[in-house]
């Protein structure tokens, strides 16, 4: 049913036409904020217009509202006594995205541009290698103490291995530098250095940059293991000598009966590959040739961690089977090549896992790998008395009386190159562990000294690149190793090789090394300083611009100020002038194009800032004239709560402290006293959601009575409602809109059985069952179908998508946290009904009845209400619910912190994009409930979508700013990845904001209407 509704406009002409505020019944507006009309005369008609029957906010009693709606049983009036100021919102909008666009992107030239630099001249040692060949195996995951460590009954967890480092070979353990992933973890083994931190944005399977590599150097490598690393290697390598051998992606499956199949797969088929080279003369002599690399990749351990723990036998019956194989292969090889005693053997691993079967970040147990090495030109096992390490890992390993040799994890790369004699990758940072070779004090001095010259090869390509591209004036070269000091270093260094003092020129060399690296980090890091002031300044200044904005436009602490053309003229040409004073200058530095968008933005953000002054003026004498504890007062509530914020990325109980002062909101502003029932529920849902941050995020064992708990209490919840809903006749004349919530409340009940179903077939190593896959995906495809096709009734609309998004989310649980978005949903619920309270106790409007609106039909009147400063309070209460939503039950700045079981209903094959992305929808399913919520609480108080989107542009820059000045490039991956991912998800908060919004809005007010049978009645 519709009703005429009427606007009325100020008019200049003093002529009241139609329906004035003088006949607006018992409900005449006492006076416009905006003019002072008191009615009557000075208001005339607009055009009628139809709108559905819908209640109406009624601002009335506010000064700073410009606008006043009032009602007479179903008419309304509307004054727009003050225009808002016209924005052109097409344009703002554009220079917005443009802007953070700019802000997102300059982290990764600024902090993440990659280290490496080429154009250095390979280094070789002169002296011929102990080794013809090297044969590297890489126990993918596999941690130190889980190798070194004793059994119960006191016998070795791979006793061939313990053999070799108490009889044959040296030991150690090679510190690994986070991020403790595969990738980077390969890449510091084969390459020498530690991945480029860039290649966060780059992706994980191609090399975001050229790099040389020890099978780059290599006359032939062969290598044999996973698709997911093998292929880095040979399309980085020069020429066609790197030849790779892998088993396909599918078989790195999480529930498989048992991932050491995979090692045993590399196994078998390099037997078979020596065993074929008897019968093929290329294969053949291309296998006895010098500098040759074997490369075995043995990912068994680390899936089995990943799906059992490394605690669970099924880990530690691969560590046997892995040692097994060892044994095997070096016996193999060495009958291969007649025992010719030239062949090289190093295990190591790329990183460990935590007891809870993840890495990536800098635990001890994924930073601690072991490196055991034996064969040509390696020392035999050296017999110690006592020895210091910080940990007490020996006595634990029986092994005080056997030299420990650690290593860090780049040093690996050049032993290699020094054992088969081939040139250290050029992008080497490793130094080499002289304590390792079995040769001559001439060789070991020799082989430091290459390794000296080689990393003082690329820092001078890189003083050389900064000198070039900086003017001579400004430029400050890294003292300690200026070209002089170059020259001394290594004129002493070969004077005392020439003079047999090879001790003292190794120790020169090692002094070298540490200063070309330092010298390295100086010159990559020489331009961070002044990039980071010009964003910083851009961010300042934006802010700045957009809060002008929202006074000038949205409220009436402005006046409205002549525009005086001569000042405009002579601020314009003035920052021209600036501008191209700062173009030229990065003109003759030959500088990147980048750093002119970088350093020229915040010309004109700043120009836009100045051109505002007298709105800025007008605002500081408003904010005098308030006493000083008031404004004060206002600030200091801003900043903590802006403070809370922030926080909450780093520390997710700061959300617990917010959601209990939520709970005492009804208390603190009085709202308790209108409405005790709903500000109780508030207060007690404020309580329950301020558990889930305390809640352990990662090292949880999966807790699926949890999950079917809350799939059951989803259900019962779903009944209730349901009942409630058949009792109202008038609203469901057909049962197809019943129908929609019986089927949600099936795929409810499908989604609590197939968790339970899978996570059971798992346990018992079946596999995850195909119906069980087909039945998630179909629940999957078909909730937003679903919930398409149910009412747009508020309340029901808002239930049908928890039971959408409820259906998927139980899928993708593993515990807890499938109680969530049940609580959450709970607390929005309950937000929209103290939202109305709210209007009615600070006298914007009466009580709405909730029940009967419809999204479908609601009415956008939100250009005719300015900002009220409760406004500002309801903005920040959706930004810290998104942010609650995003880190309730999990950091979401790291991988790390999920758990691979979440998406064993879907699929359990290794596929990092498919899981990630479900992942994804995991963590977005809170954000769209909260959306949705908010959507409802903007359209029921009419709270103007645009200055909305610009307070919340407000709090997510002020937030970004703290995290551009924390973002870091060193210290665990975890470190680095949280802190990249704290600026981008703020830096993108306000165009997913946008798209949620859309989202949201898609979600509640359509619906799809399925073709329905005609009833045909006979005459």
């Amino acid at each position: 049913m519709s009703k005429r509704y009427f606007l009325t406009a100020f008019s200049d002409v003093g002529i009241s036409q139609g329906l004035g505020c003088s006949d607006a019944g018992p409900w005449r507006a006492p006076g416009c904020g905006g003019c002072g009309s008191r009615g009557g005369t000075g208001h005339r008609l607009l055009r009628p217009y139809t709108v559905p029957r819908v209640w109406c906010v009624i601002p009335l009693r506010l000064g700073l509202l410009s606008c006043c709606a009032f009602t007479s049983g179903l008419n309304v009036g509307l004054c727009l006594c003050q225009p808002a100021v016209a924005m052109k919102i097409p344009v703002f909008i554009l220079a917005g995205l443009l802007v953070h666009c700019v802000f997102l992107v300059s982290i990764f030239d600024i902090y993440f541009s990659s280290p490496l630099v080429h154009g250095m001249t390979p280094q070789q040692t002169p002296l011929p290698p102990p080794a013809k060949r090297l044969v590297l195996f890489v126990a993918d995951g596999l941690r130190a103490d889980s190798l070194y460590e004793l059994n119960s009954n006191g016998t070795p967890q791979a006793p061939y291995l313990r053999g070799i480092l108490e009889n044959n070979g040296s030991w150690g353990i090679s510190h690994t530098r986070v991020p403790t992933e595969s990738r980077p973890g390969h890449v510091a083994l084969i390459a020498g250095f530690y991945e480029d931190v860039s290649a966060v944005a780059k992706g994980w399977k191609e090399n975001p940059v050229e790099f040389d590599s020890v099978f780059n150097e290599s006359k032939y490598t062969w290598s044999w293991g996973s698709p997911d690393i093998l292929p880095m290697f040979a399309k980085g390598a020069t020429g066609d000598h790197v030849y790779t051998f892998c088993y396909t992606a599918e078989s790195e499956d999480f529930g498989a009966q048992d991932a050491a199949k995979l090692d045993l797969w590399v196994f078998d088929h390099v037997k078979s590959f020596f065993n074929s080279s008897r019968s093929n003369q290329t294969l053949f002599s291309a296998l006895n040739e010098e500098k040759v690399v074997l490369f075995l990749h043995l990912l068994g351990i680390d899936t089995n961690g990943h799906a059992h723990r490394p605690n669970s036998r099924e880990y530690k019956e691969n560590i046997k089977k892995v040692d097994e194989g060892v044994k095997e292969i070096a016996s193999m090889i060495d009958h291969f090549y007649g025992n010719d005693g030239k062949t090289s053997f190093i295990l190591t691993s790329d990183h460990g896992m935590t007891d809870w079967g993840s890495h990536g970040a800098g635990h001890p147990s994924e930073t601690l790998t072991p490196l055991i090495v034996w064969g040509a030109g390696i020392n035999y096992p050296q017999k110690v008395t006592s020895q210091f390490f910080e940990d007490n890992f020996l006595k634990e390993w029986k092994l005080e009386n056997l030299k420990r040799l650690d290593v860090n994890q780049a040093d690996i790369a050049p032993l290699m190159a020094s054992l088969i004699g081939v040139p250290f990758p050029l992008n080497s940072v490793g130094t080499l562990p002289l304590e390792y070779l079995n040769n001559s004090a001439h060789f070991k001095a020799e082989s430091m000294f290459t390794n000296a010259v080689q990393i003082l090869e690329q820092f001078k390509v890189k003083m050389s690149q900064k000198k070039e591209n900086t003017l001579s004036f400004l430029f400050t070269p890294f003292k300690p190793l200026s070209d002089s000091e170059q020259i001394n270093f290594l004129k002493k260094i070969r004077l005392c090789i020439q003079q047999q003092k090879y001790n003292e020129a190794v120790s020169l060399c090692k002094t070298l090394i540490n200063l070309a690296l330092e010298g390295l980090s100086y010159y990559h890091t020489y331009d961070r300083l002044f990039l980071g002031l010009s964003i910083a300044m851009s961010f300042v200044g934006w802010t700045t611009y957009v809060i002008l904005v929202i006074i000038k436009t949205h409220t009436n602490l402005t006046k409205t100020v002549p525009t005086n053309n001569k000042k405009s003229a002579v601020l314009f040409y003035g920052f021209t002038f600036a501008g191209m004073i700062i173009a030229f200058f990065l003109l003759i530095q030959t500088c990147p194009w980048t750093y002119y968008v970088y350093c020229l933005l915040p010309v004109p953000v700043w120009y836009a800032v100045v051109r505002e002054i007298p709105v800025i003026q007008d605002l500081a004498a408003n904010v005098l004239s308030l006493r000083i504890s008031q404004s004060i007062g206002f600030l200091l509530v801003c900043i903590l709560g802006i403070e809370i914020l922030v926080f909450s990325f780093f520390y997710r109980s700061a959300l617990t402290v917010g959601l209990l002062v939520f709970a005492g909101w009804p208390v603190i502003t009085q709202l308790w006293v209108q409405a005790k029932t709903i500000a109780l529920i508030w207060t007690l849902l404020c309580v329950l959601l301020a558990i889930f941050p305390l809640m352990p995020v990662v090292g949880r064992e999966p807790n699926i009575p949890l999950v079917i708990a809350a799939g059951l209490l989803t259900l019962l919840i779903s009944c209730f409602s349901l009942a409630s809903l058949c009792g109202n006749k008038n609203k469901y004349r057909n049962n197809e809109d019943l129908k929609v919530y019986f089927y949600q409340m099936l795929s409810i009940g499908l989604s609590t059985y197939v968790v339970s179903s899978t996570h059971d077939s798992l346990k018992n190593k079946l596999g995850l069952p195909v119906l069980n896959q087909i039945v998630s995906w179909m629940i999957l495809v078909s909730s937003p179908v679903l919930l398409l096709l149910s009412p747009t009734f508020l309340f029901q609309r808002l239930f049908s998508i928890l039971l959408s998004l409820m259906s998927t989310y139980l899928l993708l649980s593993t515990g807890y946290e499938a109680l969530f978005p049940l609580v959450l949903f709970g607390l929005m619920f309950v937000w929209i009904n103290m939202e109305q309270e709210a209007l009615q106790h600070y006298g914007l409007s009466l009580k709405p009845k909730l029940a009967v609106f419809n999204f479908a039909y609601a009415v956008d009147i939100t250009q005719f209400r300015q900002l009220h400063l409760d406004d500002v309070r309801r903005s920040f209460f959706f930004v810290f619910f998104i942010v609650t939503a995003f880190f309730g039950t999990g950091n979401i700045a790291s991988i790390n912190s999920f758990d691979p079981a979440s998406v064993y209903c879907f699929l359990t094959v290794f596929s990092p994009f498919m899981m990630g992305g479900l992942l994804v929808l995991k963590v977005v399913i809170p954000f769209v409930l909260v959306s949705c919520a908010f959507e409802a609480v903007q359209v029921t108080t009419q709270l103007s979508s645009k200055s909305l989107f610009l307070i919340v542009l407000v709090i997510s820059d002020i937030m970004a700013l703290h995290f551009f000045f924390l973002v870091k490039d060193y210290g665990s991956w975890l470190d680095i990845g949280t802190s990249i991912s704290h600026y981008v998800l703020v830096m993108s908060l306000t165009i997913f904001m946008m798209l949620m919004n859309g989202l949201a809005q898609l979600l509640t007010t359509q619906r799809l209407e399925l073709p329905r049978r005609t009833k045909h009645h006979s005459t």
